[in-house]
């Protein structure tokens, strides 16, 4: 039977970072919905990712790290000042960036060249993080069909498919409008954004990035 652990419990984000390492899938919260987590650099772990979402290979999956320092490890972002990058970021938001040479899965986005990167605003997945030490792919925990999740109840039917279940309670005050997720935006281009996806803190995103002087791409 799948474990389930409360995220309150002492070290509960140690045994999640030990799942991560022996390449499981688990499901964990974040600060916005819960998500499916796994090492992204486990070419077998993003593999069984993709076969318990029911998800096409083509679609992308983003990867969660936990600071700015990391952001430049596995994104190419000489181009972003850490003033901006400090002022997206830890928040849901989800920041698109070309891969750099460091994360090296041929299973991870292989129809493109770009990785969206998360630090979500949540202390257990800052923990956890910190603890594996390693990239960690997210998506978010329900089939590719379903609507995403802010309990762990409502992904019940998963639990088979997962090394453990990390349980931080309903997430996002249980609003339905919250299950949009984070506000996704591409920044590889130097100067210019991309909103992919509005999310849930898109007004705030906005502001951001225009007292930063970047330019929307659907502008131009």
């Amino acid at each position: 039977m799948t474990p389930v652990v409360s995220c309150s419990e002492e070290n509960s984000f140690e045994r999640a970072a030990e799942f991560l390492a022996n390449g499981q899938v688990i499901a964990v919260p974040t600060d916005t919905i819960y998500g499916l987590a796994c090492s992204a650099n486990c070419p077998e772990a993003i593999r069984k990712l993709y076969t318990i979402k029911g998800r096409d290979s083509a679609k992308p999956v983003a990867i969660c790290v936990t600071n700015v320092i990391d952001v430049r490890k596995w994104g190419e972002a000489s181009h972003l000042s850490d003033q901006l990058l400090n002022s997206l970021l830890p928040g849901p938001v989800t920041v698109v960036l070309e891969k750099t040479e460091y994360l090296n899965n041929p299973y991870l986005n292989p129809t493109t060249s770009k990785i969206g990167i998360r630090i979500p605003h949540h202390s257990f997945m800052n923990k956890m993080t910190n603890a594996f030490n390693k990239p960690v792919a997210l998506t978010s925990a329900n089939f590719s069909s379903e609507p995403s999740t802010l309990s762990i109840n409502e992904f019940k039917h998963l639990y088979c498919y997962l090394g453990a279940v990390f349980d931080g309670g309903i997430l996002s005050e249980g609003l339905e409008q919250n299950r949009t997720g984070s506000t996704v935006v591409d920044l590889s281009r130097n100067g210019y954004y991309n909103i992919i996806r509005k999310g849930i803190s898109y007004d705030k995103i906005i502001k951001i990035l225009e007292h930063h002087k970047l330019i929307s791409v659907s502008s131009v």
